[in-house]
């Protein structure tokens, strides 16, 4: 989905589902409009736009969301490379509450990588963890790729499993199938758990909503 940018402060997320994860949780948090959040359609396309987004006349935040995938490390000092060539002092880990830092040029720059800055995983691995304690599905869900990975019945790579987990447990809802950023709005998911706090104050305190 193209949007019509608006705004100098700019959030740059991997794909459409991320897009849809943040609009929603600006609606449940009612955090002000005052930033565009870019579907970059893919981790390298997204590390392309970084240099050319902070040459953007009146920029004024650049904000990054990304999966660790397989390694933090290797995403972390990639991105660390890319914001010091743009003038940005980094610390050698990313913080646990998400990274927000200003340049010499009053630029400032926040990252956060998925699900929590600390773990490998992706953005499937931080819905998982808005799954409600009490919820009787989940370990279900848990179990049943389970059990056909024993089989050798699952057709999904092992990276892509907490993609399968999350969407397994979304097909079993009221509405089956319901995208990422929807079973946020309609409530299959908590927003009150810690980690999920932690993203909204990052949010807040990097764009100034």
């Amino acid at each position: 989905m193209q949007i019509n940018e608006k705004y100098y402060k700019k959030l740059l997320v991997e794909g459409n589902d991320d897009q849809h994860v943040i609009w929603a949780f600006c609606q449940k948090f009612s955090l002000t409009e005052n930033f565009d959040v870019i579907d970059c359609r893919g981790i390298e396309q997204l590390y392309s736009q970084i240099p050319v987004r902070f040459k953007q006349a009146k920029i004024d935040t650049i904000g990054i969301i990304v999966d660790a995938d397989a390694d933090l490390n290797t995403r972390w000092n990639y991105l660390k490379n890319l914001l010091s060539q743009q003038g940005f002092n980094l610390p050698d880990d990313i913080p646990a509450a998400g990274l927000i830092i200003t340049n010499k040029s009053a630029i400032k720059a926040g990252v956060w990588i998925m699900p929590n800055n600390n773990i490998n995983g992706m953005l499937e691995d931080f819905i998982s963890f808005l799954v409600p304690e009490e919820d009787n599905l989940w370990p279900v869900a848990v179990a049943t790729l389970e059990n056909i990975e024993n089989q050798h019945l699952n057709r999904y790579m092992a990276g892509h499993k907490p993609k399968a987990k999350i969407h397994t447990w979304l097909s079993w809802q009221e509405d089956p199938g319901t995208p990422l950023g929807l079973s946020i709005t309609k409530k299959y998911l908590t927003t009150d758990r810690e980690i999920s706090l932690q993203f909204v104050n990052w949010l807040k305190v990097l764009f100034n909503t």
